[in-house]
C-alpha cells in the first residue's frame, strides 16, 4: 500500500451532516492525515462537523459531485495517491488498505464492488436492478467489465484522473470515469468492498429515476468514441426496422385491401434509407478506430 502520507482522501459531500464526523475519524484512525471535504453548499453543519473531526474543508465553486470532484483533484490535491469515497458512512475505512494496494502494484485505478458484500438494506431492489443492467451495458458497449462502474469508492492515481476528459457534473462521474479508463486503457482492477446501509438520519442525494436516466444518456454518448458501430449501428438498426415495417404495412394494405398509402411509403423509404446509412457509418468509424488503436499501439511499442 502506499505511504499514507503519499495519499489524499477526497470526501465530497452535500449535506451529510449525521455522517461526516464519522467518516473522517474513521479514516484518521486508519493513519491517513491528508482528508480532503468539498462540500457542495451545505446547510446542515457538514463543513463545521468535518473540520472538528480533523478534515481540510473547501467550499466548491459549482454544484454537483461531478464539479466537485473534477474542481478537487486538478486544483486543491496535490498527492500522487487519490481515495475517493462518498462521506455517507456506507463504506468502510478498514477496507482503504486493500483499495490502495494496487496502486503500488502498477494499476492506475481501482474500484471498489459493491455487490462483492453489500449488506442488508444497503441499496434498494429498483437500484440494484438499475445498477445490473448498468454494468452489464457498459461491458457491452466497452468491451470490458468493471463489475461496479457506479461505484463511489475509488483509489487512483492523480496523474491517471488528469488523464481523463470528465465533463458530468452530477452523479455520471463515476460512469465517466469508467468510460474514461476503458477508453484510454487505464491500467484498472476491481476489489471487493462491503457496502453498508446509511444510517438513520442519513438521506441520500441520488434519485434512482433521473439520476439513472442521466447515467444511461452518458454511457450511450460516450459510446461514440469508443463502439462507434454500437452508436451509429442501434439507431440505424431501429431506423431501418420501423422503415421495414411501415413497408411491410404498405404493402398488406396494397395487396390485401387495393388501398394505397403514398405517405407512410415515402416514411417508410426514408427510414430504411437512414437506416443503412447509418450501420454502414458505424461500420466505417469501427474500422477506423481499430486501425487508429493498432497505429497508436504500434507507436507505444517503438517508443
Amino acid at each position: 500500500m502506499p505511504n499514507p502520507d503519499s495519499v489524499c482522501v477526497l470526501i465530497p459531500t452535500y449535506d451529510e451532516a449525521e455522517t461526516i464526523a464519522d467518516v473522517v475519524a474513521d479514516y484518521r484512525e486508519e493513519g491517513f492525515s491528508n482528508i480532503l471535504v468539498i462540500d457542495g453548499g451545505s446547510t446542515d453543519g457538514t463543513r463545521e462537523l468535518a473540520e472538528e473531526a480533523g478534515a481540510h474543508v473547501v467550499m466548491q465553486s459549482g454544484s454537483g459531485k461531478g464539479q466537485a470532484v473534477r474542481e478537487a483533484v486538478e486544483e486543491h490535491i496535490v498527492a500522487d495517491y487519490v481515495l475517493m469515497l462518498d462521506g455517507d458512512g456506507t463504506y468502510l475505512a478498514k477496507d482503504a488498505e486493500k483499495m490502495l494496494a494496487p496502486l503500488d502494484e502498477g494499476f492506475k485505478h481501482v474500484i471498489g464492488d459493491r455487490f462483492a458484500d453489500m449488506r442488508d438494506g444497503a441499496m434498494t431492489s429498483l437500484n440494484k436492478i438499475g445498477n445490473r443492467i448498468i454494468n452489464r451495458a457498459f461491458a457491452y458497449i466497452h468491451g470490458t467489465d468493471y463489475e461496479d462502474i457506479l461505484s463511489g469508492y475509488r483509489a487512483f492515481t492523480r496523474e491517471s484522473f488528469m488523464e481523463m476528459t470528465l465533463t458530468s457534473d452530477g452523479f455520471g462521474i463515476e460512469t465517466e470515469m469508467a468510460v474514461e479508463c476503458a477508453k484510454r486503457d487505464i491500467t484498472t482492477t476491481v476489489v471487493p468492498t462491503t457496502y453498508l446501509p446509511r444510517p438513520n438520519g442519513s438521506d441520500t442525494n441520488l434519485h434512482p429515476i433521473r439520476d439513472g436516466g442521466i447515467i444511461f444518456l452518458e454511457l450511450y454518448r460516450r459510446a461514440k468514441t469508443n463502439n462507434p458501430l454500437f452508436y451509429f449501428g442501434s439507431v440505424g438498426f431501429a431506423s431501418t426496422a420501423t422503415g421495414l415495417g411501415l413497408a411491410l404495412y404498405v404493402a398488406y394494405e396494397w395487396i390485401v385491401r387495393t388501398v394505397s398509402h403514398e405517405v407512410i411509403a415515402v416514411v417508410s423509404a426514408a427510414g430504411i434509407i437512414f437506416g443503412v446509412q447509418l450501420l454502414m457509418f458505424g461500420v466505417l468509424s469501427d474500422l477506423i478506430l481499430s486501425l487508429h488503436r493498432e497505429q497508436m499501439k504500434r507507436i507505444e511499442e517503438l517508443e
